[in-house]
C-alpha cells in the first residue's frame, strides 16, 4: 500500500528521505530540526520580497528553498519553488505573484508534516 504522497501539499516523502540519510534517524531528526526552526523566517523574507517586487531576491530565496525541499524529498514543494524562481528571473511580477500563491499553498502544511515525520524519526 502506498502511503498518501498525491495531495496538493507538499507531501513529505518519509520513505526517500530515510534512504537518503541511510536510515539514520538522529541526524533525520536534526535536519528536520533545522528545516523547522529556519522555514518560517525564509517564507517569510520571500513574502516580503515578493511584496516589495525584488525579484533579484525573490530568485535567491526560491532557488535556496528549491534547493532545501529537493533534499528533503518535497517534491511538489521544489518544483512550485523552481517555478517560482524561474518567474522571478523572468522578470514578470505578474508570474511572481501567481507562483508565490501557488508556492505558499503548496507548502502550507509543511512544518506540521515534519513534525510527523519528527516524531515518527525519532519516536519518544
Amino acid at each position: 500500500m502506498d502511503s498518501p504522497q498525491s495531495s496538493a501539499s507538499a507531501s513529505v516523502n518519509l520513505q526517500e528521505l530515510l534512504n537518503r540519510v541511510d536510515n539514520d534517524r538522529q541526524l533525520l531528526h536534526e535536519l528536520l530540526s533545522i528545516f523547522k526552526e529556519e522555514f518560517p523566517g525564509n517564507l517569510r523574507n520571500l513574502r516580503v520580497a515578493v511584496a516589495a517586487g525584488n525579484l533579484s531576491e525573490v530568485a535567491k530565496l526560491s532557488h535556496t528553498l528549491k534547493g532545501t525541499l529537493s533534499n528533503l524529498a518535497v517534491a511538489a514543494g521544489a518544483a512550485s519553488a523552481a517555478a517560482l524562481e524561474h518567474a522571478a528571473r523572468s522578470g514578470d511580477s505578474t508570474r511572481v505573484q501567481a507562483a508565490f500563491s501557488d508556492f505558499d499553498k503548496t507548502v502550507a502544511g509543511l512544518i506540521s508534516e515534519f513534525e510527523a515525520c519528527l516524531a515518527e524519526a525519532h519516536p519518544s
